[in-house]
């Protein structure tokens, strides 16, 4: 909630720690292998002509990034045309075509070759430990997996995605009926996308399994922390939707893996407590050392990960979608030049507060929903009892109140200052 990046396109406050500065004071040299999708902070920019001001398609402040596969993956597309398929720069055409060629030649492939030969090459100038975010592209749209992993799940045997309700919210409906996000129609059309979608699944799977096993090779598998997770789901036909989006927890239910080699103790232990992504960092933070940034929403996954029990952990999951970014452009009479005359843009949002027996969304309208988890667990039941209701919403409230902007609320101006000093005091940090 607090970094306020509302879209791909919302520039990213550069006042905000991340996960690679953190580990550069921890004396790492933290890479990246792919994307992240990160906007610059135009106060930081000199100039008009940056090119980052017109794109998104750029990493966190602090990482070095060795390969390059944003859009449109031109590194990949000069590996396909030195091996015979010239896509003449149709990133998407190569994507769609992955089943056409070996899976060797894949995107993901692709990657993991280039992370292991920057390994090789890293090892002959330096012993030192490395920091590394591994960003595979896939599972991701267009539906398409690679080589044999497109023919790994039948359609035939896949199983067949939740059907929308009758009763629809209207941004529902209006989701359903958009051309980017409405499912396809006829059930071989879905059959054909689900499959696809978990042969890609199969292949990052494969991927992450050679890593284990290189590490093994390279004598660095007990030592090396590694977090397997995503930045969002799919809807793959449920609730009448596809690709990420809106309410349903099809879209924000990921993957979540932790490898400490230093707890084997807890090792294949299953979590079933509400875990988020906003644990990631503090994690990695407690893993080299180094303070949990105050402008952390999550919590340390430490005490799962030694097999203990928390004494005090989360009894829901929160998440967040927003499509101001619709109503964005530089009509002098629109919407965000027209602020604060015209509030539209802080209206095209929506939050969801998910407990183990219900879920509450609230819209930025004022409108909301209810779902009853225990009578449908595929959010097709709703309630509307005050007294149930009351409860989540003040809930949802008092989540947003927990998570404002703390960085400075736990220190008072007193006898040199007292309380919870933040990072970045010079010459306090020299000590």
């Amino acid at each position: 909630m607090n970094h306020r990046v509302c879209a791909n396109g919302t520039p990213l406050d550069d006042r905000f720690d991340n996960v690679a500065r953190m580990s550069l004071r921890a004396g790492y040299e933290p890479t990246i292998f792919g994307y992240t999708d990160q906007g610059v902070d135009p106060r930081t920019t000199t100039s008009a002509d940056d090119e980052r001001l017109s794109s998104y398609q750029h990493v966190l402040p602090g990482f070095d990034r060795i390969l390059n596969l944003s859009e449109p993956y031109p590194p990949w597309l000069a590996n396909l045309k030195k091996h015979g398929y010239d896509m003449c720069d149709d990133y998407n055409g190569a994507l769609s075509s992955e089943p056409d060629r070996h899976e060797d030649l894949s995107i993901s492939h692709f990657l993991t070759d280039e992370f292991f030969a920057w390994l090789t090459k890293r090892d002959a100038l330096t012993s030192s430990p490395w920091f590394t975010h591994l960003s595979y592209l896939r599972p991701h749209p267009p539906y398409a997996a690679a080589g044999k992993w497109s023919q790994e799940y039948s359609p035939d045997e896949v199983d067949l995605p939740i059907t929308p309700c009758e009763t629809r919210h209207p941004f529902h409906e209006a989701v359903m009926h958009s051309g980017n996000n409405a499912a396809p129609k006829t059930e071989p059309e879905l059959r054909k996308m689900r499959a696809q979608y978990y042969g890609m699944i199969g292949e990052v799977d494969f991927q992450v399994g050679r890593i284990c096993e290189k590490l093994r090779a390279r004598n660095e598998w007990q030592n090396t922390l590694i977090i397997i997770t995503a930045d969002h789901g799919d809807q793959l036909g449920d609730h009448g939707l596809k690709d990420k989006l809106g309410f349903f927890e099809s879209s924000y239910h990921i993957i979540g893996i932790v490898r400490d080699p230093n707890n084997s103790q807890a090792h294949g232990s299953v979590i079933t407590e509400f875990t988020e992504n906003v644990d990631i960092m503090p994690t990695i933070a407690e893993a080299i050392d180094v303070p949990v940034p105050l402008q952390c929403d999550g919590v340390p996954l430490g005490e799962f990960l030694r097999g203990e029990t928390p004494k005090r952990w989360r009894d829901g999951a929160s998440y967040e979608f927003d499509w101001r970014h619709i109503y964005i452009d530089d009509n002098p009479s629109g919407a965000a030049k027209n602020w604060p005359h015209d509030g539209r843009l802080e209206r095209q949002h929506l939050a969801v507060r998910r407990k183990r027996d219900c879920a509450y969304v609230q819209f930025g309208d004022g409108s909301w929903l209810a779902f009853d988890l225990v009578r449908d667990p595929t959010w097709r039941t709703t309630f509307d009892d005050p007294q149930r209701v009351l409860p989540l919403a003040q809930e949802m409230l008092l989540w947003r109140s927990h998570h404002t902007d703390r960085t400075l609320t736990g220190m008072l101006l007193e006898n040199g200052g007292i309380g919870r000093w933040p990072e970045g005091v010079a010459w306090r940090n020299k000590k």
